[in-house]
């Protein structure tokens, strides 16, 4: 089954040259699923790959039985496809501030895991973690890098051990800052939008 990454999306008209955005969107959707989020955030270009499975109506950026519980074997293949996708599209001096909601957010996790000397921001929403541990965890319990991480408290998508994994990962390898929002489901509104400008921002800063 090939994970090749052959479809995206890009724009955005870039106050800064040293920063990209790269969305990656969920279970089902698109790469045109995410792009709309441009308009909460500064100025900077974007990318929006598809995932290279196909899943009902849209994509999926991995295969298991269980999609909230991949391990890091499992997702081992598409994060290289996706890592040489962004090698090829996105310059090395560019600065990456990733995007991802849901299954993307978990993908978020998976460059941040390998290959954080490339991210300069990480948002997850309403996403969760690879199981297994992966090389660059160590580095990353040392460097502490920021995270945000948003979810809907009505969320039920998204199980309770799923984000007890995540939660316990973030805290032991990250800054992370984490949002919950009231009302919100398994979904991105403006409260969650207004807090990840805020950090995008502050990672350009």
């Amino acid at each position: 089954m090939t994970r090749e990454i052959s479809k995206f999306l890009s724009g955005g008209t870039a106050e800064t040259t040293d920063a990209v955005i790269l969305l990656l969107h969920g279970y089902g959707a698109d790469e045109r699923d995410l792009p709309e989020l441009m308009s909460y955030l500064p100025k900077l270009a974007w990318f929006s790959p598809r995932a290279p499975l196909a899943a009902g109506d849209g994509y999926s950026w991995y295969s298991t039985v269980n999609l909230l519980e991949p391990s890091v074997e499992e997702l081992a293949e598409v994060t290289q496809s996706l890592w040489d996708w962004v090698d090829e599209n996105i310059a090395a001096e560019q600065k990456i501030i990733v995007i991802g909601f849901s299954q993307g957010g978990l993908m978020a996790t998976q460059l941040l895991r390998t290959r954080p000397d490339r991210i300069a921001g990480t948002v997850i929403l309403s996403g969760f973690l690879g199981v297994g541990e992966l090389p660059a965890d160590d580095e990353l319990a040392v460097t502490k890098p920021k995270v945000i991480y948003c979810r809907g408290i009505e969320d039920t998508r998204i199980s309770k051990e799923a984000i007890a994994r995540l939660n316990t990962w973030l805290q032991a390898n990250t800054k992370a800052v984490t949002n919950t929002y009231p009302g919100l489901g398994h979904s991105v509104d403006e409260r969650v939008m207004l807090d990840v400008a805020r950090y995008v921002s502050a990672q350009l800063a």
